[in-house]
């Protein structure tokens, strides 16, 4: 069954390629959504995928891109959102 979150990862997590590494796993996952920058320098990530998926999506946010730094990880359960390929948002 699918479900959407919202995720919303804090730390040195901008200016690191930590949008396009996110591309790159949910793909990889199987899921769908975008991820983009907010103006607080955090980065805000919307998914859709199965339970599975988005578990492991929400650990791999815990490493990051090779040169972040994450210091803190928010997940919100959201209403179902059905997108297509995941994207960088600007």
């Amino acid at each position: 069954m699918l479900k959407t979150i919202s995720i919303i990862v804090s730390g040195k997590v901008q200016g690191v390629w930590y949008r396009k590494y996110t591309v790159d796993k949910a793909t990889e996952l199987g899921i769908s959504g975008f991820v983009k920058n907010l103006p607080d320098d955090s980065v805000y990530i919307l998914a859709t995928g199965t339970d599975e998926q988005l578990n492991a999506l929400v650990q791999w946010c815990y490493i990051g891109s090779p040169k972040s730094r994450v210091e803190k990880v928010e997940v919100k359960e959201e209403e179902l959102q059905v997108m297509s390929g995941f994207v960088v948002r600007r």
